[in-house]
């Protein structure tokens, strides 16, 4: 397979310029639920691990958004720049975060380093904590009388917000 549209030098493959083959792709990918199968040319098949998937789910995504996509390899451990990337903060903030014992990190003389499971489950709770709290401010809201919809109009509105790509 020729990938026309890869620029080796960036690390990064691009959006074609026709999107719709992507589309279709996406929606495919939408419709269709249980173990996807990769098959070669010779007619051979093999069962994707779901985090290959999940990986071509999420390059597909953002190709058909028009932008490119590269992937990047993540050590088990990770520096305090790394891991505030990841968490999309800076770096000073997240040692903040290390020092109030959020998050669990080892010190190698000066050196602090984090385990990438612990960054993301992190942030997996952050998101969480985040959802939850609009959650409730909507609901407030609707109680009170500032909204003109239900809650259960909100509900699907915010869900449908949370599947939208960036």
């Amino acid at each position: 397979m020729t990938v026309t549209h890869a620029n080796p030098a960036l690390g990064c493959v691009f959006s074609p310029r026709d999107s719709g083959q992507l589309a279709d792709f996406k929606a495919f990918i939408a419709a269709h639920e249980g173990n996807p199968v990769l098959t070669a040319a010779d007619g051979t098949s093999m069962v994707l691990p779901p985090e290959v998937y999940e990986v071509l789910s999420q390059a597909v995504d953002v190709m058909v958004g028009g932008s490119a996509v590269s992937v990047a390899a993540l050590s088990a451990t990770l520096t305090t720049t790394q891991a505030a990337e990841v968490l999309g903060v800076s770096r000073p903030t997240l040692v903040k975060m290390l020092d109030d014992g959020k998050i669990p990190f080892e010190q190698l003389n000066v050196h602090r380093t984090l385990r990438l499971a612990d960054v993301l489950a992190f942030r997996e709770h952050r998101r969480r904590e985040r959802r939850a709290i609009l959650d409730e401010l909507t609901r407030d809201g609707v109680e009170d009388g500032l909204y003109d919809d239900a809650y259960s109009d909100y509900e699907q509105a915010l869900a449908d917000a949370r599947h939208r790509p960036l």
